[in-house]
């Protein structure tokens, strides 16, 4: 008799059913995209009611994996207020009072900006002081210079019109977007970027007062995280925290659909399946945070959010992975690999590849992708952060061809399923992923 308890017991936990529970299924990531990346979301835009609505599907996802409210919450669901400029009417840009013919405006704050002229023909020597730039270098340099460009107290840089600033105001949505904040954050400093037909910005003169006006008005609404909880059996350990953006760029001016089945669909669906295989398998000692977060198209909200009121202290968060566009590969790198972004920044880099991770360094330092996730608002506050990503830019990038029909599932499924044993890994063990000597960044 005890020989066939076994063996009953032997087929229990060797089923198919079970076995499956415990595996990524191309099945499950498919029903996840047609519900995220489906016409009924449309593009989940942020602060949305639809990124309500797909905040509202990975929540009770959470629950019926078994996942809990995270401590101290009685909701699946965290949400933020937010404040919103849009755009009112047609921006305009003068030289000396005169209004200037074809002006694009790509970044604002909303109102007026502007001041003296100062022509700069490359960002190795940034002005140390100048209110408006005209920027006469390759655009590409520009965009990678603002920063040292607002350093020098500018409020308004103008680039000539090409190519490049029209497909980067394609990415953008199509539409001028005006800063959206958290209601607890101060207002933005003025600094605006446009752009002009080149023959308009090689008549623009040193000492000339250029002025660009944005009409705008402003509402209140609200950003949504959805939140699961997997409890370990060790309370005295600290957490891991999973993490991907719910969001995407909505609907353009024209009504185009931007449904985001890469970005970030595919990381919110790695994340449920995560959840759901871990959930599914043994109790692991550590607990796992599951974050799936709002508004990351629009500054990292969410993740902001989250990081200032964490359901737990944020000493407690062991180490954060973020997924972001996994759904096609990177033709860089080996089959199933995926890039970790400032993966020479902490010890998690090696622990993943040591447990078999197909993980692979990020090849595109230059691009900064550490810093463009939602991992950095964590990171920022000294929790071990970094993401994981399929193909930073890939064709579909935020155009409107990023559909279902893009994707590579064999290739979610196979870069997926290779976490999950590392993950068990770190979750079980007694050591948790460190920052290597400055590779902590600072806020």
């Amino acid at each position: 008799m005890f020989r066939i308890g076994l063996l009953v017991a032997a087929l229990l936990f060797t089923s198919p059913a079970l076995a499956r529970k415990e595996t990524v299924s191309d099945r499950w990531l498919r029903a996840h995209e047609q519900f995220l990346a489906g016409d009924e979301l449309a593009g989940r835009g942020s602060a949305t009611r639809d990124e309500a609505i797909a905040a509202a599907y990975v929540a009770t996802q959470f629950q019926a994996f078994g996942l809990e409210p995270a401590p101290g919450h009685n909701s699946y669901r965290q949400t933020a207020p937010i404040i919103r400029r849009r755009a009112m009417g047609t921006p305009t840009l003068s030289a000396d009072g005169v209004t200037l013919a074809g002006l694009t405006v790509l970044s604002a704050v909303g109102g007026g900006a502007g001041g003296p002229v100062t022509v700069v023909a490359s960002t190795a020597a940034p002005p140390t002081k100048a209110e408006v730039v005209v920027f006469t270098g390759p655009t590409e340099q520009a965009l990678r210079g603002m920063r040292a460009f607002r350093a020098a107290g500018a409020k308004l840089v103008i680039l000539a019109e090409s190519a490049e600033t029209r497909k980067l105001a394609t990415q953008l949505g199509g539409r001028l977007l005006l800063p959206i904040r958290l209601e607890t954050s101060p207002a933005a400093p003025q600094f605006a970027v446009a752009t002009l037909p080149a023959a308009a910005v090689a008549a623009l003169r040193p000492g000339v007062v250029v002025e660009v006006f944005v009409p705008f008005t402003e509402e209140r609404t609200v950003t949504t995280n959805a939140i699961g909880y997997l409890p370990g059996t060790n309370r005295s350990l600290s957490l891991l925290l999973l993490t991907a953006h719910l969001d995407h760029l909505g609907v353009q001016p024209d009504g185009t659909v931007m449904h985001g089945a890469n970005d970030d669909a595919a990381g919110t669906s790695a994340l449920l399946e995560l959840a759901r295989v871990l959930a599914a398998g043994s109790r692991l000692r550590r607990g796992i945070l599951f974050v799936a977060y709002g508004s990351e198209e629009i500054g990292g909200l969410g993740s902001r959010w989250f990081a200032a009121h964490p359901p737990v202290p944020l000493a407690r968060i062991a180490a954060n992975l973020e997924f972001e566009m996994v759904g096609a590969q990177d033709p860089k790198f080996p089959r199933g690999a995926l890039m970790m972004t400032g993966s020479e920044r902490s010890t998690m880099f090696g622990i993943l590849k040591k447990h078999g991770a197909l993980v692979e360094s990020d090849p595109y330092p230059e691009q900064r992708f550490f810093e463009r996730s939602d991992n950095y608002s964590l990171a920022q506050t000294g929790v071990v952060a970094h993401t994981l990503a399929g193909w930073s830019v890939p064709p579909t990038y935020h155009q409107p061809t990023d559909t279902i029909a893009a994707l590579d599932f064999d290739y979610m499924v196979r870069a997926i399923s290779s976490l999950v044993g590392p993950i068990r890994s770190v979750a079980n063990s007694n050591d948790a992923p460190r920052w290597k000597p400055d590779g902590r960044p600072h806020e």
